[in-house]
């Protein structure tokens, strides 16, 4: 059932039953503060699934979302995704959201690299980038310890739901910092 597994959580592909458990940090301000979106009504979180399972079925595929399950409690504790931003580049993009009970604990550290994991082992990506606000330091953080190294500052880079612009930060790991990165880890255990 799961597609990842790490030492506390399981990615598995979302099911349309999933939008409650999504709705529940979804609908939070909270968890949106930093995000171009919400936060989400049901009809809001409700579409946003419905979207994500037509992109699943595209052929070829660009967008895969994965559930986070913490493994203890078995709960639905956020979302993860990479994009495939351009084939010929072999270039992709993340992201990930976790519930806030669920903040400071490393799960969207373990999520991202998870999710970085299948770029580049399952998707053969060369490079894989990831934006966010430069207000949210918690993600940045997380940016950070997967490898990723910042760029710099795309200006007015995303259109806000009120219509104000947000800038956002950028980070990007290539294929053989990756690679290095696991080959580290291995040396250390």
């Amino acid at each position: 059932m799961y597609i990842l597994v790490g030492p506390r959580i399981g990615l598995r592909e979302l099911v349309e039953s999933d939008w409650s458990a999504i709705h529940d940090y979804a609908s939070k301000p909270i968890v949106t503060k930093y995000q171009p979106w919400g936060p989400n009504t049901k009809e809001d979180t409700k579409a946003y699934v419905q979207e994500v399972l037509k992109d699943a079925a595209h052929d070829p595929r660009t967008r895969f979302v994965f559930a986070i399950i913490q493994l203890e409690e078995e709960r639905l504790i956020g979302a993860v995704e990479i994009n495939i931003r351009d084939h010929f580049n072999l270039e992709g993009e993340i992201g990930y959201i976790i519930h806030p009970e669920y903040w400071g604990q490393g799960y969207a550290t373990e999520a991202a690299s998870l999710i970085l994991d299948f770029g580049f082992a399952n998707l053969k990506l060369h490079r894989v980038f990831a934006t966010c606000d430069p207000n949210n330091i918690a993600s940045s953080k997380v940016l950070e310890k997967i490898g990723m190294y910042k760029e710099g500052i795309l200006r007015e880079h995303m259109r806000l739901r009120n219509g104000g612009w947000r800038d956002s930060s950028l980070y990007s790991i290539l294929e053989r910092e990756w690679i290095l990165r696991i080959h580290n880890a291995l040396q250390l255990d």
